[in-house]
């Protein structure tokens, strides 16, 4: 779906490392969940929203979550916050027993709007 958006090889690389990442998280702390992709058209922008949905147990502390190093697994730490430098839009929300959300968002290269 990158490619037919008009993403380089090297973007899409970065795209599906955040959705494998994504998809690891909901494997590993919540068992059960969802990736949705949705190609995006705004005015003159084309970019790609990826949303990681689970009703799994939700985290207890997003700030240190986001942390580099941080892990639960004992792996490195560098998911979340690494989703986050790749993407250009980040967005988290999550209620401990009721389940995690997070929603990125890439653009196109010089269509950021930066």
């Amino acid at each position: 779906m990158s490619k037919e958006l008009g993403f380089g090889t090297i973007m899409q690389s970065r795209i599906a490392t955040t959705i494998s990442e994504l998809a690891r998280n909901i494997f590993l702390y919540a068992g059960d969940g969802f990736i949705l992709l949705e190609g995006l058209v705004e005015e003159s922008r084309v970019g790609l929203k990826i949303s990681a949905v689970d009703q799994g147990g939700g985290i207890a502390d997003i700030r240190k979550a986001m942390e580099d190093g941080f892990s639960t697994s004992g792996a490195l730490g560098a998911g979340l916050p690494g989703v986050r430098r790749m993407m250009d839009e980040f967005t988290l929300e999550s209620r401990p027993g009721q389940g995690t959300r997070v929603v990125v968002v890439k653009w196109l290269e010089g269509q950021e709007g930066r």
